[in-house]
């Protein structure tokens, strides 16, 4: 615990005074009738109620204390993952990677103090006043589109951006070697977008490296002003060596002519890095290539004397950043040497760049190319070379999204009273996480719920990735076996999340999605991954019996999602963020007597997949204690019970409910829920969409189940759940379709195409149509028109934007929300591969 021990209130102070005040004895209550102070006898006797009461609320405050105290304690059960799993001594090949996904291009080390490299890059004279310097994937900046076409997730990747008139190409290529991750070199290029162009100003590229901590930079300039190399020592790196190479033409080799500018001082921390260099960018210098007229660049006023900077703070670190103006078309080569991989036994390896760079580029890309066909058969299956190369983006682009975060996340504990006096946030101990994230540009850091659908792309890919990222994912357990549900960790994580946001609550739960990528390793077998899964056993036991035991209802058998919001007067509907689904609409208003029907199916998934892989393990004892649970969870008599709702014809929530809720204008105050009758009651909801479909999205349904067929029929309607673009989240029947949930809150689950939840529509589909049963025929049928739907919208949207969306329009099929998307909508690639 001492790494996570943080000053917070002093919670059971107060019941403590209060108990000392009692056996002091205070001023006695005066008597109404006679006047006097009570009786000795009375006295004792109310003493030792007033004792009794505060010990009481003493043992409440304890309790209280004590689970705060376990909300930022570890996990006792041993960590599935080393404590140096990450290292270059045990992970040489992971080492170094595309760590930080929410800017265009950068690599950084698997450390707490990691070293940083990163690319901005400005059109020069397109704007008046400073130009826009391009760093951090931004939604609105007009960036795009941009992905990467290729992206092992190991140790090469070729990424395209389009930038007005401009088209960047990076690439980047990993080499193995001694003792510290080895080497890599990267290769920028820029063209314009459409040939013939010429009209292009200069371009302005800069590469920078960052130390988070003491270790030292040591620049050597040339005569020009540009950098010979940067050379530097750290523990985890040794000796090393970063070359920025003369630019060149595009697949050429004759040097080009660019103007050099340099700037060195200390770290000013990570999220301040794009406005440092914009703040710098106040001098104007001249570009004059031999034989050409001058232009005019703004430039960095640099030096590289490290006296003229100022001093640096204990441990702050330093950044440096070389500026290279040049015309376009050109490319750079950017080149880091490891001391330890430099000498290949007794023969010097030459540099990685020019034509070895070039060829193992190459190299790398007919690799894929290879690895991709043999995994997911798109070829093979007939598809066309604009969607294999769509599955090829899709992959890319989720791999090349792998972040590597280390720090600490802010947690409020349960103290599980209602009503109870809040207490401060609380700091959860450094850590690690190695996880994909579902937006570059949006959503850069880990969410858990994403994270199990990322995995059943990745873990078809290379399935030691995914072992990396769960082992990472359930490293985050606490005491209680929780973990947060988004994941923020270190400065670049934090400067993008909005401070209301930070905060992660500990009887929160998520969509437990990494049992799907875990219930794939028990099917497929893999030595390493049922290797891995006895290490990890421990912690997912814990993690599921949390979900159970803190997500139960007010029945047997029942569920409910903690923290819905309040019922407000501004809300159509109450969210409940911890279900994944927002403001996919439930009981009107909130109660403790509501029962979540997507909850206890996923409470019934986890219950069936621990069984097995306890059975699996030879853990006797949990299989006896989860195997009867899984079974009474998939009775079709107690999911009849709770929540069939034969009114309704489906599967519902059931809660405190009234349909008769309108949003409506009301000066100065804007929109406010107006509710009207019938009044609430306790009733089935009657919200047809994602939710009424769990039981058969996660195959608890037996294939002769009278409760199949009425599923199909309003998975099929178009009046109801059917587009031509994919199943639509919320009924187009439902009065709750399309409305939004307040006035500055629009539809999010409200009718809109998600991929994760039509990824586990098609996997059921295909399931119940290779079963035999009354309805086999049907979900085979369906299975195959769904699949055409939601690949052929994803395909036409990719063709027309270069993007994958958040969600797409059950309406045009056009893509909505955030952009690139690069999280669960790459399950598109296992929908093309029929892989489910």
């Amino acid at each position: 615990m001492a790494r996570g021990e943080r000053r917070r209130r002093a919670v059971p102070a107060e019941g403590v005074r209060t108990v000392e005040r009692a056996a002091r004895g205070g001023p006695g209550r005066r008597d109404g009738r006679g006047g006097g102070p009570r009786s000795t006898a009375g006295g004792v006797a109310l003493a030792v109620v007033v004792l009794s009461l505060a010990l009481g609320m003493s043992g409440r405050w304890v309790l209280a204390w004590h689970r705060a105290r376990r909300a930022v304690t570890l996990h006792s059960a041993p960590p599935v993952l080393p404590a140096d799993s990450s290292s270059p001594a045990v992970a040489p090949d992971l080492f170094w990677g595309t760590y930080r996904p929410h800017v265009y291009f950068g690599m950084k080390t698997r450390s707490p103090k990691p070293l940083l490299t990163g690319l901005m890059w400005a059109q020069q004279g397109t704007t008046p006043g400073t130009p826009k310097l391009r760093h951090t994937c931004e939604q609105g900046d007009g960036v795009g589109p941009y992905g990467w076409e290729f992206h092992d997730g190991l140790s090469f990747g070729r990424q395209h951006i389009q930038d007005g008139a401009l088209k960047l190409t990076t690439e980047f290529v990993k080499r193995p070697g001694g003792q510290h991750g080895g080497d890599w070199s990267w290769r920028v290029t820029v063209e314009p977008q459409a040939s013939g162009t010429s009209a292009i100003p200069l371009v302005s590229l800069f590469f920078y490296v960052v130390t988070d901590s003491n270790e030292v930079l040591t620049p050597e300039v040339g005569s020009k002003g540009q950098l010979k190399f940067i050379s530097g020592h750290t523990s985890e790196l040794g000796d090393f060596r970063f070359t920025l190479l003369p630019p060149t033409s595009p697949g050429d080799t004759a040097p080009k002519y660019g103007s050099y500018n340099v700037f060195w001082t200390s770290n000013p921390g990570l999220p301040l890095l794009t406005e440092m260099v914009k703040s710098r960018l106040n001098s104007w210098f001249q570009h004059r290539p031999p034989g050409a007229s001058p232009e005019r660049y703004l430039g960095l006023p640099g030096s590289l004397k490290w006296e003229d900077r100022g001093p640096s703070g204990q441990g702050q670190g330093q950044f440096l950043i070389q500026q290279v103006t040049l015309k376009v078309p050109f490319s750079i080569e950017f080149v880091f040497e490891s001391g330890s991989a430099k000498a290949g036994g007794n023969q010097v390896l030459p540099r990685l760049a020019g034509s070895l760079l070039t060829h193992a580029l190459e190299s790398h890309a007919e690799a894929f190319r290879e690895h991709f066909e043999k995994t997911f058969q798109l070829k093979e299956k007939g598809l066309s070379p604009g969607e294999q190369a769509l599955g090829q983006a899709a992959l890319s682009s989720l791999l090349g999204g792998i972040g590597y975060f280390y720090g600490q996340g802010l947690v409020l504990p349960d103290m599980g009273m209602e009503g109870s006096e809040q207490v401060d946030p609380a700091l959860f101990p450094p850590l690690p996480l190695f996880t994909a994230v579902p937006s570059r540009s949006f959503f850069p850091r880990g969410f858990l719920w994403d994270e199990g659908f990322h995995q059943l792309v990745v873990q078809r890919w290379d399935p030691s990735l995914t072992r990396e990222a769960l082992g990472h994912w359930l490293g985050l357990l606490n005491a209680d076996g929780w973990i947060g549900r988004e994941q923020i960790l270190g400065d670049e994580a934090r400067a993008r999340v909005p401070p209301e946001f930070l905060v992660q609550r500990a009887v929160h739960a998520n969509p437990p999605t990494l049992l799907l990528p875990v219930a794939h390793m028990l099917e497929v077998g893999d030595p390493d991954d049922l290797a891995f899964l006895r290490k990890a056993f421990p912690r997912l036991h814990a993690w599921f019996s949390w979900l159970h035991q803190s997500q139960a209802g007010p029945v047997p058998l029942s569920y409910r999602w903690r923290g819905r919001d309040p019922a407000l007067p501004t809300l159509l509907n109450p969210k409940t963020l911890p279900s994944g689904l927002d403001d996919y609409p439930r009981a009107s208003h909130p109660s403790v007597t509501e029962r979540h029907l997507d909850l206890r199916c996923w409470v019934a998934l986890g219950a069936r997949v621990l069984t097995q892989l306890a059975e699996y393990l030879g853990e006797a004892e949990v299989a006896a204690e989860l195997g009867p649970l899984a079974a009474s969870l998939e009775a079709a008599e107690s999911l009849d019970e709770l929540h069939w709702a034969p009114e309704l014809g489906v599967f519902a929530d059931f809660g405190n409910h009234t349909k008769a809720v309108q949003l409506k204008p009301r000066p100065p105050q804007g929109l406010v829920r107006v509710v009207g009758r019938p009044q609430p009651r306790l009733q089935y909801v009657d919200a047809l969409g994602y939710v009424s479909l769990f039981p058969l999205l996660l195959r608890l349904l037996d294939p002769n189940s009278s409760r199949l067929g009425p599923l199909l029929d309003i998975l099929a309607d178009s009046r109801h759940l059917w587009s031509p673009f994919g199943l639509r989240s919320l009924a187009a029947s439902s009065s709750f379709y399309g409305q939004r949930n307040s006035e500055h809150d629009p539809p999010y689950w409200r009718g809109a195409v998600w991929l994760n939840v039509n990824y586990l529509a098609l996997g059921a589909l295909h399931h119940y149509g290779h079963l035999e049963g009354p309805h086999q025929a049907r979900a085979a049928k369906l299975h195959s028109e769904l699949r055409a739907n939601v690949v052929g919208n994803v395909w036409r949207q990719y063709q027309a934007t270069g993007f994958l969306w958040e969600q797409y329009s059950d309406r045009d099929g056009r893509g909505m929300g955030c952009r690139p998307f690069h999280g669960w909508t790459s399950l598109v690639l296992l929908a093309m591969a029929e892989d489910y």
